[in-house]
């Protein structure tokens, strides 16, 4: 085999109704559905080459070669896509990122979102929309939202078939940004894929889970229909049960910082004096203020004032991974 090579670039995205927990977790198969929304301006810009001159493969992440958890994770899932086209030739991999990677943003999502495809295409291999998200959600469970467009939802299924995302509306369908606002851009303790494993080890995971139908039904409506009442809402009633079952698992998992709970606040406080705003938090410190475009003026110039709020992102509807 010669040198084959392709990039891929990818958004990360944030999750209005969260995944967080898998029944299968070799699989990722989620214990419910989600739903979220692709960040435009935040990207993972990511480059397979594969070389039958080199012995193992290589993974460089901004610039750092990586040789621990982080290459092996690479290594699993360049593993599965090599066992699909019947090859074993290494590769290396040079990912970027334009954003803080480990604090709540998503990165891999994107990580293994633009990985999928660069990998895909540099194979040679030919995948529907549907076959990348699937394989991309073997290497990040929320990867699997970054391969389609838009607004995207993420089907629980039954088995590694069926659960898959999709794209429920374009990023032109409603100007929403996510003002992010950053309190903490190191790697968080505990990752994703280790809370997930504790997920069932809360009493409360189970109310939570059975409950996802109706906060996805609101949630996918109120998209559908730009409600953002309904809206924010449902996406910080959300937020708050994923952060309750984390408080609440063996050992618990608390991911804020003070100044998370101080931006929650002002949120609040900023929407009683007429601000739409609504807020939300993955597994990080960082806050995510969702509004529509009008608004963003308003809030970053309140945000800008508040304590602990390192940076502030910006961040509007994204497309889906593709080639570059």
């Amino acid at each position: 085999m010669s040198v084959h090579a392709a990039t891929a670039v990818a958004c990360p995205n944030i999750a209005f109704i969260k995944y967080w927990g898998n029944r299968d977790h070799p699989t990722r198969l989620p214990e419910n559905g989600s739903i979220s929304m692709n960040l435009s301006e935040l990207t993972t810009r990511t480059r397979v080459t594969f070389d039958p001159s080199l012995p193992n493969d290589i993974f460089d992440l901004n610039g750092i070669r990586q040789t621990t958890a982080s290459l092996q994770r690479v290594t699993s899932h360049l593993n599965l896509i090599r066992g699909l086209r019947g090859v074993s030739t290494r590769a290396h991999v040079h990912s970027e990122n334009n954003f803080p990677a480990g604090a709540g943003i998503a990165s891999s999502a994107s990580a293994f979102a633009a990985l999928t495809l660069a990998a895909v295409n540099a194979l040679g291999l030919e995948m529907s929309e549907k076959d990348l998200s699937r394989l991309a959600r073997r290497g990040s469970g929320s990867a699997c939202r970054s391969i389609p467009s838009g607004f995207v939802e993420w089907y629980r299924g039954i088995s590694d078939i069926d659960s898959f995302a999709v794209s429920i509306a374009k990023p032109s369908h409603w100007d929403l940004v996510d003002c992010i606002a950053v309190v903490e851009s190191g790697h968080k303790k505990t990752g994703s894929t280790e809370g997930h494993k504790l997920a069932s080890t809360s009493p409360l995971q189970n109310a939570r889970v059975q409950d996802t139908d109706r906060r996805l039904d609101r949630c996918r409506d109120a998209i559908i229909a730009r409600d953002f009442e309904t809206f924010a809402e449902i996406i910080e009633q959300d937020s708050n049960l994923m952060h309750a079952v984390m408080m609440t698992s063996r050992p618990a998992l608390l991911y804020w910082e003070p100044a998370t709970i101080e931006i929650i606040k002002a949120v609040q406080t900023w929407r009683k004096a007429g601000i739409p705003a609504a807020y939300t938090v993955d597994a990080g410190p960082n806050v995510h203020i969702i509004s529509e475009a009008k608004s963003l003026d308003a809030i970053k110039h309140r945000l800008s004032s508040l304590p602990g709020v390192k940076e502030i992102l910006i961040a509007h509807p994204g497309g889906p991974a593709k080639i570059v």
